[in-house]
């Protein structure tokens, strides 16, 4: 358990930031984010994502105070667990479903 909030805390850290190193550590190299938008979705490879996030103005950096918390811990077997989060960047508010795996 203490891997699993250690990553998330890393995810917390990552965002506001922009910090391409610290979600390196979170996310597995074959990950692929899943998003909706105005009905359509869009499935995005972790690469093309960290990329994004490179060019971006952080959060931090213009002074936003981070507001996150964790909402769900489910422990799905002894190596796999989903984490349900909330985070602000910029004015927008994230629900985040994030699955994890132990190396």
């Amino acid at each position: 358990m203490k891997d699993l909030l250690e990553a998330v805390h890393l995810y917390f850290e990552g965002i506001p930031e922009c910090g391409v190193s610290k979600l390196k550590e979170v996310f597995h190299l074959e990950s692929s984010l899943f998003d909706a938008d105005n009905g359509n979705i869009f499935v995005e490879t972790i690469d093309s994502f960290l990329e994004d996030i490179s060019t971006r103005t952080s959060p931090a950096s213009v002074g936003q105070v981070m507001k996150s918390e964790t909402l769900i811990i489910d422990c799905l077997s002894p190596i796999s667990s989903t984490v349900k989060i909330r985070i602000q960047a910029y004015n927008n508010f994230f629900v985040d479903h994030l699955a994890f795996r132990k190396n």
